[in-house]
């Protein structure tokens, strides 16, 4: 019962996002080129996925940020474009369909209500190149 205790008393404690946390592409990397319809999969590590609506500490979502040149607001709820896709049912991956040419991608960790933590959990950003 006391280690229960702790445990809780350390999440609750706990900052809205570890100092650690990594949002990362396993797939596509920065450079590669893909052709039509191609899968996306996302890895995070230091926190755990949770979907959108389920308020548990250390959690979030993502959101795909597609030819973003400037990162939306940070302190308030991301909204929902083309440009940022939200998976706030707690997916890590998706399939895309993007013109031919240069684009680019990066995942923004988003908690319950699709705010970004403080700090954000920012991925770095890809660019890959879709063939014809």
């Amino acid at each position: 019962m006391r280690l229960f205790l702790l445990l809780v008393t350390l999440l609750l404690s706990a900052p809205a996002a570890f100092a650690d946390a990594e949002v990362y592409f396993i797939s596509p990397q920065n450079g590669d080129t893909v052709s039509g319809e191609f899968g996306v999969r996302f890895g995070l590590r230091g926190m755990g996925v949770a979907p959108a609506g389920v308020d548990a500490a250390n959690t979030g979502h993502h959101h795909l940020l597609i030819d973003v040149e400037v990162l939306p607001p940070l302190d308030v709820p991301l909204p929902k474009t083309e440009h940022v896709r939200h998976f706030g049912g707690g997916q890590t991956e998706t399939t895309l369909n993007l013109a031919p040419g240069t684009h680019t991608l990066q995942l923004l960790l988003g908690n319950y209500s699709h705010v970004p933590h403080n700090p954000p959990v920012l991925s770095e950003k890809i660019t890959i190149t879709v063939s014809e």
